[in-house]
């Protein structure tokens, strides 16, 4: 038997990374449930995801001296934390439409049919086993550790130094006489040379290390660290005009979209589907409902152009599949009636349309 696939168009099922596959049940179209699989199809809506960076900056003890010590011109000089918005995705997560929900029958002398649920109820294949979904995750950067606690190298006269001043000339010198010895490692004249590479790179890190902690007693500190907060938007079917789906403050990070302390930050979501008025009978109605009570029914998603704004720039702005601006079809039930060669259909789950039908 010949073997013909008919390959749909691709949609643009993801906008952005973020995609997680959903764990799928096989359900059988078999005598003791008439021959019948109950489904749902989806409703289109967008997961918002920010990245955002949290940085906490901690003056050092001795900034006052930054500048006469160390020629540090602009050391920090106050604890705060700030939070910057660093990268948006949107992801295209299709949802169970309650009010679209459909039983599939088969015929009795069908050739063993079945169905591949989603765990919500959503059709992924009829016929066949889903394929392998590639499951892309969110990147979240590495963040800048907390710093070293810089006492763990003061000395003992610093330490009893009877001002703040003198710790802070006792502290620059440590930090010059830790320049100066790798200095001399690295031009080969240190009186005690590491013997070998590897106590080269520990020698030399240590020295690093301790420059680096003392210097923040002057400098301050800057810990950095990555995490992402999500909003869900359910678009109708009309278009969307810069609705406020969150807000972001640079003092508080993500907030709510009603919550005033943050900035606003935009959705717009423009169909690009013309719309067909159909003037239809009586007769042409019923037709359709019949249509549509006695095959497999289908979503096909309209385009629709989706962009986000924050403080006068856009974020986004990418062409989408929306079921809610789409229409919907029927896969004729008498193709699967065949008792030899079942018929396969995969749905582009996220969607509720057809991806491919090989029979």
């Amino acid at each position: 038997m010949i073997r013909v696939k008919y390959l749909i168009p691709t949609l643009f099922l993801a906008v952005a990374f973020g995609v997680s596959a959903q764990k799928t049940t096989r359900v059988n179209a078999i005598k003791a449930n008439d021959y019948g699989v109950v489904y749902s199809l989806p409703k289109t809506s967008f997961e918002i995801t920010l990245l955002v960076k949290k940085t906490t900056y901690r003056k050092g003890e001795f900034y006052p001296y930054a500048q006469r010590y160390l020629g540090i011109e602009k050391p920090i000089t106050e604890d705060k934390i700030v939070y910057t918005l660093e990268d948006i995705s949107i992801v295209n997560r299709g949802i169970p439409d309650k009010n679209n929900s459909f039983m599939v029958a088969f015929r009795p002398k069908s050739l063993e049919p079945f169905v591949h649920l989603r765990e919500d109820g959503v059709i992924v294949t009829i016929n066949a086993n889903p394929e392998s979904e590639t499951v892309e995750e969110l990147k979240i950067p590495q963040g800048l550790p907390p710093s070293v606690n810089p006492r763990n190298y003061l000395s003992q006269e610093t330490l009893m130094a009877g001002s703040t001043a003198r710790q802070a000339e006792l502290v620059a010198r440590q930090i010059f006489g830790l320049r100066s010895s790798r200095t001399d490692i690295l031009t080969g004249e240190a009186e005690n040379m590491p013997p070998d590479g590897n106590a080269y790179k520990v020698v030399m890190d240590e020295i690093n290390r301790q420059e680096k902690a003392l210097t923040e007693l002057f400098t301050g500190s800057e810990q950095a660290e990555y995490f992402t907060h999500s909003y869900t938007v359910v678009p109708d079917e009309r278009d969307i005009d810069r609705r406020v789906v969150a807000r972001f403050s640079e003092k508080l990070g993500p907030v709510d979209a009603d919550n005033l302390a943050g900035e606003a930050i935009y959705l717009s979501l423009v169909n690009k589907t013309p719309k067909v008025e159909m003037q239809l009978s009586e007769r042409d109605l019923k037709r359709l409902e019949n249509k549509l009570s006695d095959g497999i029914v289908y979503n096909v998603p309209g385009k629709a152009m989706l962009n986000i704004e924050f403080r006068n720039r856009t974020l986004a702005n990418k062409e989408v599949d929306v079921v809610q601006y789409g229409t919907q079809d029927v896969l004729v039930r008498r193709m699967f009636d065949n008792t030899k060669q079942p018929i396969k259909v995969y749905f582009y789950p996220e969607l509720g349309a057809i991806k491919q039908i090989i029979q």
